[in-house]
């Protein structure tokens, strides 16, 4: 697992949580990082896996947030991957809604959900 720690507070964590999922756990402060392109990049280098991204600390989604998960969903989607978001507070769905990309992307109600569909999937 690689966690990133900002002055002493675990900011964010990827987790190889199998051959074929990665469990990403995101920061408060969004746009004070840039971890989604780093699993931009890890997903390119694989090729074989899926995403699950843990929202349970995010209050809002900036723009830059979801293009960056659009062009997450798309490399994955290149891969024949899947991509689900989960923990989602209400304000934040409520921005996937007006933009339309909860009509594009795939939320479930928490990671162990999320697990429960690559097991089933799988």
């Amino acid at each position: 697992m690689y966690s990133i720690y900002i002055e002493g507070k675990f900011a964010m964590g990827i987790l190889y949580w199998s051959k074929d999922v990665i469990l990403v756990d995101l920061p408060r402060k969004l746009q004070e990082h840039d971890e989604l392109q780093e699993v931009i990049e890890m997903v390119r280098t694989r090729r074989d896996c899926s995403v699950i991204v843990d929202f349970s600390r995010v209050d809002v989604a900036a723009c830059t947030t979801l293009t960056r998960l659009l062009t997450l969903r798309r490399v994955l989607l290149d891969r024949r991957q899947k991509l689900i978001l989960c923990n989602v507070a209400t304000a934040t769905k409520g921005v996937f809604t007006i933009t339309r990309l909860d009509e594009v992307l795939d939320f479930v109600k928490d990671k162990f959900t999320a697990l429960a569909q690559f097991h089933i999937a799988g």
